[in-house]
This record gives C-alpha cells, sequence and structure tokens, in this order.
C-alpha cells in the first residue's frame, strides 16, 4: 500500500530515501564552513550540535576541520546513514532524539546547525530548547540549498518534479516570519553562497527520489515519471552531465 505523503509526519517522512539522500543531494560549499571559523571563531574545543542532522551532509564539513559534532536525528533511516557515513570521525556523536527534546544538559552547546530542516520542526519547542541548551554566547545557523531554476533544464526538472508530486504539500520551505520569530526579538543576519551539483542520469534519478514527495517504485505513476525524467535528460544533458545550481542560504544569531 502507497501512502499519501501528507498522511506520513515529519519523523518518518524520509523513512527508504535515506540512501538516495545520502548520495544524491547537494552537499554545501568550502567557503561557508571557512566563513563559520572567522565568523564565529568557532575552536576545536567549542561544542557543535547538528539538528536534524539527516545522513550527515551538514556535519561532515565540521568534522574534516576537526571540529566535534553532536548529530541529532530522529529519523531511524537517516541516523543509520549518517552514522555509517561518518563513523570514520572519532569526534562524531550520534543522538536519536528530536530538536524539541535533544536530552543535552543546559547550556552546554556552542553553535547548533540547522540545515535543510528547520521548516519541518515545531518552532516553539526548538526555540525553547535552543534557548536552554545554548551557552551564553552560543548561536544559531539556519541553513538551506535552494535550486536557483535558472536555466531551461532546471526550470524543466522543476516542472516535473511539481507534475509527479504526491500527497499535501509540506511546510513552506524558507519562511521569513517563522525565521524572524525564532530569533526575535534579535534580528539574525543573512548571507548567501553559491553552490552546484553535476549528475549523470543515475544521479539524477536518485536526487529526484530523494525528494519526500516524490512516488517511489511501485507507484503507479512512476514509471511515466522516470520515461519523462530520461526524455529530460537526453534532451539537455552535455557530455553526459546536467548542471544544477543552487543558493545556499543562511541566517545566524542568537534567539532572543
Amino acid at each position: 500500500m502507497v501512502l499519501p505523503i501528507g498522511s506520513v509526519n515529519p519523523t518518518s517522512r524520509f523513512s527508504n530515501r535515506a540512501e538516495n539522500y545520502a548520495r544524491f543531494r547537494p552537499g554545501y560549499p568550502d567557503g561557508l564552513f571557512a566563513f563559520w571559523e572567522t565568523a564565529m571563531s568557532i575552536k576545536a574545543s567549542d561544542c557543535i550540535v547538528d539538528i536534524g542532522s539527516g545522513t550527515g551532509l551538514f556535519a561532515e564539513p565540521f568534522l574534516k576541520r576537526g571540529f566535534s559534532v553532536v548529530c541529532i536525528e530522529p529519523n531511524d533511516d537517516m541516523r543509520k546513514a549518517g552514522e555509517e557515513r561518518l563513523k570514520k570521525y572519532v569526534a562524531f556523536q550520534s543522538i536519536g532524539s528530536t530538536a524539541e527534546g535533544t536530552g543535552l544538559p543546559d547550556e552546554s552547546v556552542d553553535l547548533i546547525t540547522v540545515a535543510q530542516t528547520f521548516h519541518w520542526l515545531d518552532p516553539i519547542g526548538a526555540r525553547l530548547e535552543t534557548k536552554r541548551v545554548l551557552k551564553p554566547e552560543g548561536q544559531v545557523v539556519l541553513a538551506w540549498n535552494r535550486q536557483t531554476s535558472q536555466s531551461e533544464f532546471e526550470k524543466k526538472y522543476t516542472a516535473l518534479r511539481n507534475q509527479y508530486r504526491i500527497g499535501e504539500p509540506g511546510p513552506v520551505q524558507i519562511d521569513p516570519v517563522a525565521i524572524q520569530q525564532f530569533f526575535a526579538p534579535a534580528v539574525p543576519v543573512v548571507k548567501t553562497f553559491e553552490n552546484e551539483q553535476l549528475h549523470d542520469f543515475e544521479g539524477l534519478k536518485g536526487q529526484l527520489l530523494s525528494k519526500s514527495y516524490i512516488p517511489l517504485p511501485g507507484h503507479e505513476s512512476y514509471d511515466a515519471m522516470i520515461t519523462d525524467l530520461i526524455k529530460l535528460f537526453v534532451n539537455y544533458n552535455e557530455g553526459g552531465l546536467v548542471r544544477i545550481r543552487y543558493e545556499t542560504l543562511v541566517y545566524y544569531g542568537r534567539p532572543g
């Protein structure tokens, strides 16, 4: 039985998609992490907590740079994929809890990151928990990779996703009002970084199937969707690859 996406709660929404998410979702530009080291003066001894860490895409660049990261992820499939990806880092820790109830001690965290996940959280509960666990000078980073859809291929790829979308739409991904309320009365700093992916057909297919609202094998519209994806790739690939451009958008500061 195929459940409509709208009937699945946020914690389980990405179950059965973890492998594609880990392999084919975009990472984050190096310049973003170099910026944090300078702008926030984070040190190797600082405690970084990545909430909604998923498969470890945002945590890994910090770990590569020698920082310690605690990953908080309630979805079993996503958490296990992240643990497999990050187990080689001795400074990595994984906890199966939520943004609203991390289980971490009071005032124990220097930096909280929430990448591609904030819109799935209970903003009130997450804000209260964030304020509880942050040290007095601690800060929060909210980040999203946002497809810019500038090329003809990117526009048609977006249209294909919308055509085959199933279930009810999820929450607005980047809601300025919700973000401002999370940080209020403080005003977060906003910064953007360029980002992109190059995909062969299998990569493009995997990226499509990583979306929580896209039909999986067995759904009545799956075969037609893949046929249209093949046609799109054949028409627009250059040298066997297609390019997807993103803007990595970040808000950062301390909730008031």
